[in-house]
């Protein structure tokens, strides 16, 4: 999963934390531009990976999955990745950002599932992304350096404490909520109502 984070800097350095007073911050700030964040998670084993960049081309995507694949989980014979419809989440962008070979062996090591259109929330990433969002980015941070600092001791932080996801959306939730997505095996009966149909002589 991908999320972004906009760089804000202070204009006026924030007067620091003095006995009786606490850190005043000044309210001005400016744009220092935006940083895109990638993201995966292994919800059994309780880890997650994040990964900043300037950019969410096709090549920081096909560079995070070769990061996930050899440096992740260099050991799993298949790796399943749940993924969103974004256009940039194919195969094709391994192929035009590496040699064919290079791509075909990536691809080997994936098992790659696309979550429903407009349901990018069945991704457990999601629930990381959320996580991320209140514990670590709610607040301005103006470098990107900074960014990648403060987002990998999150990262350490969570993983240390081998945090999971508690999915509570069953297969039956499943055929409820998402019913018309599912293929139906009954067969359409035959109408056998009638009609009754006016005419005006």
């Amino acid at each position: 999963m991908r999320s972004a984070k906009l760089l804000l800097k202070d204009k006026r350095e924030s007067l620091p934390m003095q006995p009786g007073q606490p850190e005043r911050v000044d309210y001005t700030f400016e744009s220092a531009g935006m940083r895109k964040l990638f993201l995966a998670c292994e919800p059994l084993a309780g880890k997650r990976f994040v990964k900043v960049t300037e950019r969410r081309t096709s090549e920081d995507w096909a560079h995070f999955v070769r990061e996930i694949v050899d440096v992740h989980s260099p050991d799993a014979e298949k790796i399943v990745l749940v993924m969103d419809n974004l256009n940039t989440h194919t195969p094709s962008s391994l192929y035009s950002t590496f040699t064919p070979s290079e791509a075909l062996r990536l691809l080997k090591k994936l098992e790659i599932h696309y979550t429903p259109v407009h349901g990018s929330w069945l991704n457990m990433a999601e629930i990381e992304l959320s996580a991320l969002a209140r514990q670590c980015l709610s607040r301005r941070i103006g470098t990107q350096k900074e960014l990648e600092r403060e987002v990998l001791t999150w990262q350490q932080n969570r993983n240390e404490e081998a945090i999971t996801v508690n999915w509570r959306f069953t297969t039956a939730d499943a055929r409820i909520k998402l019913k018309r997505l599912y293929p139906s095996l009954e067969k359409k009966k035959p109408s056998t109502s009638k009609k009754t149909i006016a005419k005006e002589d």
